[in-house]
């Protein structure tokens, strides 16, 4: 897409800084895209992390596909470059000669280098020359002849002909790499302790760096928007300083970059708030996934679970959004032990992951006997669903934050003696076949979900129902409207998501 082609340009230079080699990026550019704010943020992530391996060449035609370029959005393309700091040259891009000692010129200079090559659209043709129509206008054959005899060259024509006959097909992944890394050693955080998911998160990326710190071979990459002290990338950046890269609000930028830089065997990390890093990046996770990025997309603060910052930062699409990528991987750990060995597990994975949670505070979930039931004995394995609690009477399916408050439900319930089990499905687009046959055998089925009602979890769970010829009770609960600003236990109680709503609604159901 047009003015993400810097940003992916700042990654491969970066990635090659990492690795210690010594290479030059070159980005080709149009005049167009320039006014595109993301072209911006790339510019100055250039300029501040002294990517001196970096040349742009920009093909300034003034035309593009509804007139002349300054014309449709008028753009101070060189004075932009030159007031970010990058160095500037101009030739006549017809001028092979010219362009050639630019670029020479470029690659020893020590900043980010523009070269704007002036061209005419055309040149050359007659009828073609500064007329914006054949930007994207194709010829029919007559003039296209016509153009070739101005030019001075053969038609070819036929040959082309033939090779639109070809069927062809989207690219498979050509570089497969599982990183060899060490894990680290697990934290299992006691049953008395009360911590948040982002905090076990950043433990658990510190200390996963931390084990691979002599591995030359998959250096890290951690990239933050200004929110490290929220989403707790800030304790990498205090002992891996070198990489840690802040960006700055510039989430378009920094989403490119970390998708960009994860090609060449590092290891990246980008964490944001959800609505920043999942709704507002959205088209940069679907040109990542189409280029077989392996990033790690980490965002915290999803969900009603938010509160107080109100509708605006409710991730409640999270789910919904990323499902329509064909290569993204979701996981929704339930407390800090699973985040833990979740984070260890998507390091040494090749693909894009994204890990979901929330800002609150999340109690530890515990065994039937209260013991820590993601304990040192416990493996993450994506697909696969944890029974926290055995039922007999229904069960309720439940990811994230909402699986401590499906216990407290199945809890209150064993009081009146009605058998309600709680599954933990972390991995909400897979369905576990042998933990979803024994909730389907007791004829009751409830999906809870701190997320938009009709494209989460409930809907993964109710097309597979529906698949199964599923004939007994199945009910979804989730978000059904914008949040408003509150505690996030009260958000929860207007939805009918909190351990007592849930534990009326099913005792309704027998």
């Amino acid at each position: 897409n047009l003015g993400q082609g810097l940003s992916a340009g700042c990654g491969f230079a970066l990635a090659d800084r990492l690795h210690k080699r010594d290479t030059h990026i070159f980005v080709l550019m149009s005049d167009g895209e320039q006014t595109k704010g993301q072209v911006a943020e790339a510019r100055r992530f250039a300029v501040k992390y002294g990517l001196t391996n970096i040349t742009v060449l920009i093909d300034n035609n003034n035309i593009q596909i509804s007139g002349r370029t300054d014309k449709v959005m008028p753009c101070r393309i060189c004075a932009n470059y030159r007031a970010d700091g990058w160095e500037m040259m101009e030739v006549d891009g017809h001028n092979f000669s010219e362009i050639y000692d630019a670029i020479k010129k470029s690659i020893q200079m020590d900043s980010p280098v523009c070269i704007i090559a002036n061209t005419v659209i055309g040149k050359g043709v007659s009828f073609m020359e500064n007329d914006y129509r054949y930007h994207g206008k194709t010829l029919d054959e007559a003039s296209y002849i016509k153009a070739m005899e101005e030019l001075g060259l053969p038609p070819s024509l036929e040959r082309y002909k033939k090779l639109r006959e070809k069927v062809w097909q989207y690219p498979e992944r050509k570089f497969v790499f599982t990183p060899a890394l060490k894990k680290g050693t697990p934290v299992v955080y006691k049953k008395e302790e009360k911590t948040d998911n982002r905090t076990a998160y950043g433990k658990a990326l510190v200390d996963i760096a931390r084990a691979n710190k002599d591995n030359s071979d998959f250096p890290f990459a951690v990239f933050d928007c200004d929110l490290a002290t929220s989403v707790k990338t800030d304790l990498f950046e205090k002992e891996f300083p070198d990489n840690f890269f802040q960006v700055g609000v510039q989430e378009h930028n920094a989403a490119t970059i970390a998708g960009a830089v994860s090609t060449d065997k590092v290891i990246s990390f980008f964490s944001d708030f959800g609505v920043f890093g999942v709704d507002e990046t959205y088209n940069q996770a679907r040109l990542n996934d189409q280029n077989y990025t392996n990033l790690k997309l980490v965002c915290t603060h999803i969900g009603l679970d938010v509160g107080e910052d109100g509708k605006t930062h409710q991730c409640i699409d999270y789910i919904g959004t990323l499902r329509n990528l064909f290569g993204f991987k979701i996981v929704i750990p339930a407390d800090p032990n699973q985040t833990d060995r979740v984070i260890r597990y998507v390091a040494g994975e090749i693909g894009n992951w994204f890990v979901g949670m929330g800002r609150s505070k999340t109690p530890v979930i515990t065994k039937e006997d209260g013991s820590v039931y993601f304990d040192e004995n416990y493996e993450f394995q994506y697909g696969k669903a944890d029974i926290i609690r055995k039922g007999k009477d229904g069960y309720i399916i439940a990811m994230g934050s909402i699986v401590a408050r499906a216990v407290k439900a199945s809890e209150i319930l064993k009081e009146k003696e009605i058998s309600i089990g709680v599954i933990n499905m972390c991995c909400p687009l897979v369905i576990d076949e042998d933990v979803m046959a024994e909730a389907m055998s007791t004829g009751l089925v409830l999906t809870v979900e701190d997320h938009h009602i009709d494209t989460g979890l409930g809907a993964t769970v109710g097309m597979y129902l529906l698949e199964k010829k599923y004939t007994g009770k199945f009910f979804r609960k989730g978000i059904t409207e914008y949040g408003s600003s509150g505690d996030p236990e009260s958000l929860f109680k207007k939805e009918g998501i909190d351990a007592d709503s849930l534990a009326r609604f099913l005792a309704s159901c027998k």
